[in-house]
């Protein structure tokens, strides 16, 4: 899915000016021949690897906001299994100039049905990886991805950790 409307909306009011928003951030696992393997989706807009990521629509459950991210962006049923953490992106400008900034949400979840593919064309690949194998990631989404490979069992505030 493209911006939700309520976005455009908003763009429609405010510009590119910094908008408040509210995201997540979704590792999706499942078990490979060899062992976990992680999901990653590349961006059609900059060709980077993360994380399946996205917007939380207004009155939407952080959660059900990152299971229906993972099936809209890669065609996976995935069902979430727990909170790992909370923290504050830093500004993100896009290409167009639209600056945000994200409460996000880290969920660990675990890959229900289907095959990864780029399902709305926000990626040009989706694919499951090992953690040995994992395409290079920009520094937010590895530090998630540490978080997540870490599995602590209590959810984490505030900055993740950069080693």
């Amino acid at each position: 899915m493209a911006t939700p409307d309520f976005i455009l909306d908003l763009r429609a009011a405010v510009g590119t000016r910094m908008l408040w928003l509210s995201g997540v951030t979704v590792g999706v696992h499942r078990e490979g021949p060899d062992g976990r393997e992680w999901l990653l989706v590349r961006s059609a807009e900059s060709g980077a690897w993360s994380p399946v990521t996205g917007i939380i629509d207004p009155g939407e459950h952080p959660w059900e906001a990152a299971s229906r991210e993972v099936l809209e962006e890669a065609g996976v049923t995935a069902e979430v299994e727990r909170l790992v953490w909370q923290d504050v992106t830093d500004v993100v400008t896009y290409g167009n100039g639209d600056q945000t900034q994200y409460i996000n949400h880290t969920f660990l979840a675990r890959a229900v049905s289907g095959e990864p593919h780029p399902a709305d064309g926000e990626n040009t690949e989706a694919a499951f990886f090992r953690p040995d194998s994992f395409p290079e990631l920009g520094d937010q989404h590895a530090r998630a991805m540490r978080v997540l490979l870490a599995d602590r069992p209590e959810c984490g505030l505030g900055p993740m950790p950069t080693i």
